[in-house]
């Protein structure tokens, strides 16, 4: 691009009030007489996007000359770098570009030098311009729609508001670098507290995502390579390809008690009579997530109990835990809580009981059928009732007394060892009389918005950095603290670039 012309004149704002006047003009005119809305809409959108860029650009070069005169009026005024050491001389004329949200603009402004000394610009510090050539604003914005869709998808976006002021790679770029302070901005943040009455859930689950073979944890790509899945057509029925890395996402949050009895949860035999409507179950309040890719599981339980415990110092509130029953993060929730001092309740998710009862029902019964459906719900309201050392007995005599085929008793086995497995975990009669949920639909919404709605679209093949960046910022903004972190950011950004001599000893970094 040309250099810009920008004349001394005596109205600095001369070519903006010109643009907006050529704009009326053609409004006015003849030939916008006979435009439709559509095309009265192409036109504003593409001049008023020049207009706000020529008013950036008069603001700047005014700016310009103003930060000129100020120093040829006042003598040999004292620059300090960041470094502490003086900056004597002084030179006009040195100009960067910026992309903006209204296109390029050109900044110009007096560089102050020194003997063997780094530049200093007073000018970029008192604008606090980025490192690189595109604003805050449009780092935002990439940020807003990198998000939501594809990399190709922003940029198409980006380029239609903005014009072709960022690239796809530098896109990426941008996203990772706007997610790097989140985990300060978090350890900052103090929640505020409720009463005791007010229930603390906290749930955790994973997620996988289809990663490049140089992002997977090395245990799994090792397994990809003994596979030599890269020199194969087809994989073997059930075999796993050995593609994802597990993501662990939590969440805590609020909830008043809600109490209820099995029937309000399972419909008895037969159907429900319409005197009495079902109670609903607690509902989710003041829901914060965390999720990550790189850090193992420890460290994201670690982070959802500090949000918990920062919510409940005192310990003073019940602490539901409601898990899909995997092992390790069993022991992992315990052993954080034992470190914390803290007593939690840990329920099994009962959306998870409900399959494995169903999947031993059609044992029985053929799917689909009136009495598989009412077999489902004896032995799901037995459970429910806290008895579910009961059901497991039953089924067991039930399948022994039939005499099912080998395929149909291990089904049955599959749901009993289950039960049994966790019967600490099934004390649904101790959780529906106090209120508290019994099943992660939270958490499970996490995953499947977070994760699934991007990370895992179609053909996304993701390196670690970019992929803990937007799950980060997902995370950010579905917490509701983008405004409030994008603030803290900018701040920390300006910070790390203009540095004051006082702040060289800390070694800020990015």
């Amino acid at each position: 691009m040309e250099r810009y012309d920008t004349p001394l004149c005596a109205d600095p704002f001369a070519r903006s009030v010109s643009a907006f006047e050529s704009l009326t003009g053609t409004l006015s005119g003849q030939a916008a007489a006979s435009w439709t809305h559509a095309e009265l809409e192409e036109h504003l959108e593409e001049a008023g996007r020049e207009l706000l860029r020529q008013l950036l650009q008069d603001h700047l070069d005014l700016r310009s000359r103003r930060e000129e005169d100020a120093v040829r009026d006042g003598g040999r005024p004292s620059v300090t770098g960041p470094d502490g050491r003086l900056r004597p001389w002084r030179e006009p004329g040195h100009a960067r570009w910026l992309a903006c949200l209204f296109g390029l603009v050109r900044v110009e402004r007096v560089a102050h030098r020194g003997p063997g000394l780094a530049n200093v610009h007073p000018a970029d510090a008192a604008l606090s311009l980025p490192a690189g050539r595109h604003s805050m604003g449009l780092q935002r914005l990439a940020v807003l729609e990198a998000v939501r869709g594809s990399f190709d998808q922003a940029q198409q976006a980006i380029e239609r508001r903005c014009g072709r002021v960022l690239g796809k790679r530098r896109l990426e770029q941008l996203v990772a670098a706007a997610s790097v302070d989140i985990d300060d901005f978090y350890r900052r943040q103090v929640p505020v507290p409720s009463s005791r009455d007010v229930l603390l859930v906290l749930q955790v689950d994973g997620k996988g995502v289809v990663m490049r073979p140089e992002a997977l944890r090395p245990a799994t790509r090792k397994a990809r390579l003994a596979a030599g899945q890269g020199h194969r057509s087809r994989l073997a029925p059930g075999e796993k390809p050995n593609r994802k890395r597990m993501a662990t996402v939590a969440c805590v949050f609020d909830a008043a008690p809600a109490p209820r009895r099995p029937h309000d949860v399972i419909h008895p035999p037969g159907g429900r009579s319409t005197t009495r409507k079902p109670r609903p179950g607690p509902r989710a309040e003041r829901k914060w997530c965390t999720a990550s890719l790189v850090h193992p599981p420890e460290n994201v339980i670690a982070d959802v109990f500090a949000q918990a415990e920062a919510r409940d110092p005192g310990h003073h509130r019940s602490w539901v835990v409601v898990v899909d029953g995997a092992r390790h993060q069993l022991d992992l929730i315990q052993r954080e809580a034992t470190r914390r001092g803290c007593t939690i309740n840990v329920l099994l998710d009962f959306v998870h009981v409900t399959e494995y009862v169903w999947t031993a029902a059609h044992a029985f019964h053929k799917p689909g059928t009136a009495a598989a459906d009412a077999w489902v719900a004896i032995h799901l309201t037995t459970i429910l009732a806290g008895q579910a050392d009961r059901a497991v007995k039953e089924m067991a005599l039930q399948a022994d007394r039939i005499g099912l085929s080998a395929s149909q008793r291990e089904a049955v086995d599959t749901c009993c060892r289950y039960l049994i497995g966790h019967l600490g975990q099934l004390r649904y009669d101790i959780a529906l009389a106090a209120g508290w949920p019994i099943a992660s639909g939270a958490i499970e919404g996490a995953c499947r918005h977070l994760i699934g709605d991007r990370l895992d679209i179609t053909g996304a093949r993701w390196g670690l950095t970019g992929a803990e960046a937007v799950l980060k910022l997902r995370t950010l903004i579905d917490n509701g603290d983008l405004d409030a972190y994008w603030r803290s950011h900018t701040h920390r950004e300006h910070q790390r670039l203009y540095p004051t001599p006082s702040q060289q000893e800390y070694g800020l970094t990015a």
